[in-house]
């Protein structure tokens, strides 16, 4: 099989700052203040820069990985490791990619139930969601880039939302500075993972990139707008609560747009909530493609026909989870899941391909 599409089915390389930018914020920003609050307190904002910057480390691992076997992940994983056992670790990497949609999935329509409608059956929420991954993906990788695209021009505008909790912010919140040890900023940096979790799809669609090396400093700049995003609203955050408060308010981002008012609108946590899904959606539509994307290089299986199974159990896993506790124990699944591979697997690999490489060249010699 072809590992590189025609020139016709690629996008530009600086799509893919906001490929990396979209899959960074989905719904993890409106409620993840708490999670790093547990440890670092008042300075775990500093732990969202820690973790950005071992991002931008990863992101350059990745390339230099991708560009030594020119191709995908499961290129990289069958150069390596051999076709049975890079085809297993592959499928290993499916399976993560397919919940990490359902879980961006199901937080999001916990949100819609907790904020909009609380008697509101999952499953229609869910199917229709469900549909429209099903429109996007199905029209290419280029469709999908669209709406990352387009997911980063209407989700922008709304952290400016965040202006309206500085006028009742204390910058006393938030002193004094560096008063956590070491271990209590890896912790905040750890419950950061998921939020940061989206850039390693960057392994199945580097071969659907134009020119795929040069947008190293794209995929970079789209990490680095994620953290700047980040860390504004955590330092808005943590001057605006109290760490007692903090601890009762598990969508913190979505409490601050409540107090949000203009003249000819209230409620306006309803319109973000609503905005919002363009921002979730394109996180949801990236993961599956990648899935069916590796169905189809590890099974020959065509990605149309890939597609309408995985929405099917994508709808159907979104029923299985039906209270905050499940859903909870979902991310937190995830998290864990996803701190793994990109933290112990990601660098790894990178060492395992750079010690293989150097022998055969030695051989070769």
């Amino acid at each position: 099989m072809n590992i590189h599409p025609p020139e016709n089915k690629q996008v530009s390389p600086y799509f893919t700052f906001y490929l990396i930018s979209t899959m960074q914020i989905g719904v993890g920003v409106l409620g993840f203040q708490r999670y790093i609050a547990k440890s670092a307190g008042h300075d775990a904002w500093m732990a969202v820069i820690f973790g950005g910057i071992l991002i931008h480390l990863l992101v350059w691992m990745i390339y230099k990985i991708l560009k030594r076997s020119d191709g995908d992940i499961i290129a990289v994983h069958n150069d390596v490791l051999g076709k049975w056992i890079g085809g297993l670790l592959s499928s290993i990497f499916m399976i993560y990619t397919a919940f990490l949609a359902l879980t961006v999935l199901r937080t999001y329509i916990e949100v819609i139930q907790v904020w909009m409608f609380p008697h509101i059956n999952t499953w229609g929420i869910s199917l229709i969601l469900s549909l429209l991954v099903y429109y996007f993906v199905s029209g290419g990788f280029r469709i999908v880039t669209a709406v990352a695209f387009f997911s980063v021009l209407i989700g922008t505008p709304l952290f400016f939302l965040e202006c309206f909790a500085i006028k009742n912010s204390h910058i006393y919140n938030i002193l004094p500075l560096f008063d956590h040890s070491l271990i209590d900023y890896f912790v905040g940096t750890k419950a950061m993972t998921l939020n940061y979790l989206g850039f390693e799809m960057l392994f199945f669609y580097y071969p659907f990139i134009k020119n795929a090396e040069t947008s190293h400093k794209w995929s970079q700049w789209g990490v680095f707008f994620t953290i700047i995003l980040y860390t504004i609203t955590a330092v808005v955050s943590f001057a605006y609560y109290s760490q007692g408060q903090l601890k009762h308010t598990i969508w913190a981002t979505l409490t601050i747009w409540k107090i949000v008012e203009f003249p000819f609108v209230e409620r306006f946590e309803y319109i973000g909530i609503s905005v919002w899904l363009f921002v979730v959606l394109p996180n949801i539509c990236i993961a599956i493609w990648c899935v069916t994307r590796g169905g189809k290089r590890l099974f020959s299986v065509k990605q149309k026909h890939s597609l309408i199974i995985i929405v099917i159990l994508l709808f159907i896993g979104s029923l299985l989870f039906k209270d905050r506790q499940q859903i909870d124990q979902l991310n937190t699944w995830v998290s864990k899941v996803g701190y793994y591979f990109i933290y112990f697997y990601i660098p790894l690999l990178f060492l395992l391909q750079l010690l293989i490489y150097k022998v055969r060249q030695r051989k070769n010699e």
